[in-house]
């Protein structure tokens, strides 16, 4: 059993679930009448993983612009099959960072209700993001928008009054957590891949609302300076963080600040993205991003810096998500460290540390399993075998 909290693994532990909570776990336990014994003795168990950030309602893997053909009901039909596969592959909460139409309030719902199956969700609901900026649709006729419904239903705000408004209405519908859009970014066709897409007096207003409402937020940021100024205005993440600086990183270590890295996505861009039509400047964009975010990972995680695991799962296959352990390792986390990261960081950063992230009395009976040692070899858990949420058995290919 892998111990998140100290970073150790323990041998020839029984853990005793009831209901949804883990209530002892020692060397021995007297087991209770009529209990349901699961035997995981030839594998390593570890508490369920959490991926903060992901878009569970929507999967990239159609021609670009397939998107103009289809509608959010489209996307509903499918968000279930996406949160199964993030299930499935041990991930069993899960930041969600941008949805459309409040969808992911909807899916977070049907889970919670137990009628789909899929990962304990905190949604942040729109993206907020200036006019023009990688929220936006740029890059089209003006006839066209993602954004045909009333100015509420868009994560679209400029000025501070208008961004205060606006996180004020995102938290009434559902909001858990604030994301907003500091720089420019990849999948968008804005000239820049890092520019500062909002002032420090919108940032800071956007993070003092949210905090006034008890939300912490988190930003989109691949530019030094927009990182920076992120930073500044108190942010709890930054996501992607491409050009992070040695001010940054100081910043970042200052103010507690912790760093989503999607250092896998890369690879999968690079490989797919031009097959699927997307536009020449978006691929030269990420050409450009790709290697310096994984050397500027490694130097963050090496001063210091807080890390929390994130993926971007939806810009590539969902249920895919364990396939950035290899990469963290690879640039300089040992395998503990990374499975921390998506355990017991990921909780801390998502405010959940007393409901998930290790296995613990009193926490969430969360639980995965592998055949082998991930601390031995990561990859492992790119094909987790077992599968428990909340003491309910999703998958078990454990062989006894």
């Amino acid at each position: 059993m892998i111990d998140t909290e100290i970073g150790v693994v323990l041998n020839n532990k029984m853990i005793l679930i009831e209901n949804d909570t883990i209530k002892k776990i020692a060397d021995n336990i007297e087991i209770p009448k009529n209990a349901l014994v699961i035997d995981l003795s030839n594998a390593t168990v570890l508490p369920g993983l959490i991926d903060c950030h992901t878009h569970l309602t929507f999967q990239s893997g159609d021609n670009y612009y397939e998107m103009f053909r289809k509608s959010i009901v489209d996307y509903a039909v499918l968000a279930p099959s996406y949160a199964k596969n993030t299930l499935g592959a041990g991930f069993t909460s899960v930041r969600d960072v941008g949805a459309e139409s409040f969808l992911d309030v909807a899916l977070k719902k049907a889970i919670d209700d137990g009628k789909i199956s899929g990962p304990r969700m905190q949604t942040a609901t729109y993206y907020i993001s200036s006019t023009g900026g990688h929220g936006d649709l740029v890059g089209f006729s003006p006839r066209l928008s993602f954004n045909n419904g009333p100015k509420e239903m868009t994560g679209i705000a400029d000025g501070v009054d208008d961004v205060r408004q606006k996180v004020r209405y995102l938290i009434k519908h559902g909001a858990g957590v604030i994301k907003f859009g500091a720089s420019a970014g990849v999948l968008s066709e804005e000239e820049s891949v890092g520019a500062p897409q909002y002032s420090q007096e919108e940032m800071n207003a956007i993070v003092s609302e949210a905090k006034m409402w008890g939300r912490k937020t988190c930003a989109h940021a691949h530019g030094a300076k927009a990182i920076n100024m992120a930073i500044k205005s108190g942010v709890a993440s930054v996501e992607h963080g491409s050009f992070v600086d040695d001010e940054g990183i100081a910043l970042m270590r200052k103010n507690g600040t912790y760093l989503v890295a999607d250092i896998y996505v890369d690879d999968y861009i690079l490989a797919e993205y031009g097959k699927l039509g997307f536009p020449e400047d978006i691929i030269n964009k990420e050409k450009i991003v790709g290697l310096i975010q994984r050397q500027n990972f490694q130097k963050a995680h090496k001063a210091g810096v807080k890390i929390a695991f994130g993926s971007d799962a939806g810009v590539y296959p969902h249920g895919w998500n364990g396939k950035q352990f290899y990469h963290m390792v690879k640039w300089g986390m040992t395998p503990m460290q990374a499975i921390q990261s998506a355990t017991i960081n990921a909780s801390d950063l998502m405010g959940w540390e007393d409901k998930v992230g290790s296995i613990a009395v009193g926490k969430y009976a969360d639980i995965i399993a592998v055949v082998g040692n991930p601390i031995d070899d990561i990859k492992l858990l790119e094909n987790v075998q077992f599968v428990m949420k909340g003491g309910e058995v999703f998958k078990n290919l454990i062989e006894k």
